[in-house]
């Protein structure tokens, strides 16, 4: 691997591109203590990965999992973003899923615990699909934890508007649809109410 540029990136960091499209991170000290220069053999990557890189994002992934749940795609993006290789990331995501740090389908239901009193199912599907659960585990986990009644969430979402369908005009009857569309709810579930 032929280094082809280094970027300065933060004050302390710069930015390692390799002429096979890999990037990553170091300190700026780091890059003399590898040996690290434009247009030259990078013999040392696996070291620099065993020795710095790896360590520094399971790190990262531990810090990132302190406050809150997060899936293995935030969890990647966000490693990604930091500019870890993706052999880091996939060893810092291992590392954490050895110690159950990162499981998705726990993920799953405990979102779905702590939103069917605010979302529609289908809005809670939409959510958990974007941030990379498989399909399966958020069926499994609306069909263990999703509790609530979507007829009686469409009704307290109406009075919360103070929307009232008797006279309620053409202008303000079309907001309150986008608004319950926008929620997650269905053509029929909402029609029934509008």
């Amino acid at each position: 691997m032929i280094v082809t540029s280094i970027e300065a990136h933060t004050k302390t960091k710069v930015k390692v591109c390799l002429d096979n499209r890999t990037d990553f991170q170091l300190y700026k000290k780091e890059i003399k203590k590898y040996n690290i220069e434009v247009d030259k053999e990078l013999e040392n990557y696996d070291e620099i990965l065993r020795e710095t890189l790896i360590p520094r994002a399971k790190k990262r992934t531990l810090h990132l999992l302190e406050k809150m749940d997060r899936t293995d795609k935030e969890i990647r993006g966000k490693l990604a973003k930091n500019g870890y290789p993706i052999e880091a990331i996939d060893a810092a995501i291992q590392y954490a899923a050895s110690y159950n740090y990162i499981n998705d389908e726990r993920y799953a239901l405990s979102y779905v615990r702590n939103y069917r009193d605010y979302r529609s199912k289908n809005r809670i599907l939409q959510d958990l699909y974007r941030k990379g659960i498989d399909k399966e585990l958020i069926c499994n986990a609306i069909d263990k934890e999703y509790t609530t009644d979507e007829n009686e969430l469409v009704l307290m979402y109406i009075r919360k508007k103070n929307y009232n369908p008797m006279n309620a005009t053409e202008k303000e009857k079309g907001k309150m649809y986008r608004f319950l569309i926008g929620k997650g709810f269905s053509y029929d579930t909402i029609s029934k109410y509008l």
